[in-house]
């Protein structure tokens, strides 16, 4: 009798050590994941060009000129970006530029302002700085909902052949309806 006693209460122990041993480690609470809103990515976006949807994948958008043209019209992610609130909301709107080439001999620059929401980012329509210029400096002066775009152009006569070389500033801003426009001062 001590000895089938002895042998129960060996196979409880080595039980309770196996199970010990497989049992899975207590859980840990999962930790709390904080969200926050990405960044914009001016490489990755749509707008619209004269009304035409454009998607930059990668920094450029690749269309056919024409159906069942040879010709693209690419456009492309420039850079220059600027930061700062520009509709007057306290949150901080990123404006940018892109070239777009159409095929010809032109290589035409706008500018982009990508507003910051709640939900994310609203692009706005892309406004034309000029063709062939070359772009400066992009700046949204502090309090100002005013968006600076400085390049150099070439003077009032010369042709499109000669390198810009006289300095241009395009002030721009964006309206209540989200339209960037152009303003006059």
């Amino acid at each position: 009798m001590k000895k089938t006693s002895l042998i129960v209460f060996a196979l409880v122990v080595v039980g309770t050590g196996a199970y010990l041993l497989t049992k899975p480690a207590r859980e840990t609470p999962p930790t709390p994941v904080v969200t926050t809103p990405m960044a914009f990515d001016g490489r990755n976006t749509s707008f619209t060009i004269d009304g035409a949807p454009v998607t930059l994948v990668n920094g450029v958008s690749e269309i056919p000129a024409a159906p069942g043209s040879a010709s693209k019209i690419t456009t492309r992610y420039f850079g220059n970006e600027a930061t700062g609130d520009l509709n007057g909301d306290g949150m901080p709107d990123t404006a940018f530029l892109i070239s777009q080439d159409t095929g010809g001999s032109g290589l035409f620059y706008y500018a982009v302002v990508a507003v910051k929401t709640t939900t994310g980012y609203k692009t706005t329509n892309a406004f034309l700085i000029g063709d062939r210029i070359a772009p400066q400096s992009t700046f949204i002066p502090l309090n100002s909902q005013e968006l600076q775009v400085n390049f150099a152009e070439r003077k009032p006569g010369e042709p499109m052949t000669a390198q810009p070389s006289v300095g241009a500033t395009l002030l721009l801003k964006v309206t209540p309806a989200g339209v960037l426009e152009g303003l006059m001062k």
